[in-house]
């Protein structure tokens, strides 16, 4: 626990100690119910109903459940900053985990820079659920969700914690639970709840390996940890359970090495997972396209404004002038021979591997909801709803999936 000292210091000094529950509250006050948005990177609609999620599976019988499309392309800040503020990755702009911007010459944001992703100018493209909570007079708290970190349209969660790495999942429900004993004045009225522990251990240890199961497991578990602490303060709560993609498998021989692609003579480029991009750099356009454009093996390449419609993908100016995408199972080797990657996203979203996982239960939903496949731009849609938050205007999505599921 040392380790979190400063964060509790930082973001939490009218709080208890994450370890003990206060001894407090309200058994007898009447709490209004709460939304929680809570994310488990990675997670598939295939983990769930196989023993390894028990807490999850009793949700979906409680409440709403069904598979999400995640929006192109199919990695981790994009399709979260979609999920909070209902428009596209190409309307929002946070385009992928890594990007630059022509406004920002010589700049790369990548999700490892804490100085970017704290740069509200990456952000500022769209208004998350948070933020028009909070301008409601609605108090929020966020235990990670990208883009928490930055003022966004110059306003912050009432209460936020900075992103790292070493806080484990038990100790993010802590942070939670720990947030709604605050006296009810300072107690958020929507929280957000982030796991990244499937995500890596897909990643790093094996696509559909123990330590992935084991990785499910844990989160279940700390989701039942929730909802006991939920039950014995006597707070109401909806809980909107999703996951930002799915996960293919990449065997070791599926791999693309990017030096064929790449000549930084003639243009800069950058990867995110099986996706390549490249910039020319100034007068050899015509170059790179002759270089790039040309068929190969499990790739395809295309300038931006060619790529499928479906994909709602390509205007944005921080959509580098072109992409290669591997095909399902394929990926770029990792720079400087990195082992990683047996498992990966960001593939087409079409494709059934990439489907994401929605559960929702509490008061607003009716028991044993099955929802047909959505595309995650209407999840913003449903927190507002659940909220009583304006509809708000142009969005990619509504609420109109969840309907039939609903208890009003």
């Amino acid at each position: 626990m040392k380790h979190l000292l400063p964060l509790l210091a930082f973001a939490l000094s009218a709080c208890v100690s994450v370890d003990r529950p206060s001894p407090t509250l309200a058994a007898v006050e009447r709490r209004a119910p709460v939304v929680i948005l809570v994310s488990i990177d990675g997670l598939r609609p295939a983990d769930l109903g196989r023993g390894n999620t028990p807490t999850l599976d009793a949700l979906a019988r409680e409440g709403a459940s069904g598979a999400m499309r995640p929006s192109f392309p199919a990695n981790t800040f994009p399709n979260h900053y979609t999920i909070v503020t209902g428009l596209r990755p190409d309307r929002h702009g946070v385009v992928d985990n890594t990007m630059e911007d022509p406004a920002r010459p010589g700049v790369r944001f990548t999700i490892s820079d804490a100085k970017q992703t704290r740069d509200r100018f990456w952000w500022d493209g769209a208004e998350p659920i948070w933020v028009t909570a909070e301008r409601a007079g609605m108090r929020t708290g966020t235990m990670f969700w990208p883009g928490t970190e930055a003022a966004i349209g110059g306003v912050r969660p009432s209460v936020w914690v900075p992103y790292a790495a070493d806080i484990s999942s038990a100790e993010r429900v802590a942070f939670v639970l720990d947030w709604l004993r605050r006296p009810i004045a300072e107690r958020p009225r929507l929280l957000t709840l982030y796991f990244d522990v499937v995500d890596k251990a897909a990643h790093e240890q094996g696509f559909e390996s123990p330590e992935q199961d084991t990785a499910v497991r844990d989160v279940d578990a700390q989701l039942r940890r929730l909802r006991e602490g939920l039950a014995a303060m006597g707070q109401v709560a909806n809980l909107v359970v999703v996951s930002d993609h799915g996960m293919a498998a990449v065997p070791a021989t599926n791999l693309i090495d990017p030096a064929g692609i790449a000549d930084e003579a003639i243009m800069r480029t950058a990867q995110s997972g099986p996706i390549l991009y490249a910039w020319p750099k100034p007068g050899a356009e015509a170059a790179v396209a002759a270089h790039v454009l040309r068929p190969r093996p499990h790739l395809t390449c295309r300038r931006r404004e060619e790529l499928p419609a479906r994909f709602h993908f390509g205007r944005h100016p921080r959509v580098p002038p072109f992409m290669c995408m591997a095909d399902i199972g394929w990926r770029f080797s990792s720079p400087g021979g990195r082992a990683y990657l047996k498992g990966e996203h960001g593939y087409d979203p079409a494709d059934p591997s990439m489907r994401a996982v929605f559960i929702a239960a509490g008061p607003g939903f009716r028991a044993g909801s099955r929802i047909a496949e959505f595309d995650n731009v209407s999840v913003a849609a449903l927190l507002r709803d659940l909220l009583e938050l304006p509809a708000g205007e142009g969005l990619d999505g509504t609420a109109a999936p969840f309907e039939s599921a609903r208890r009003r």
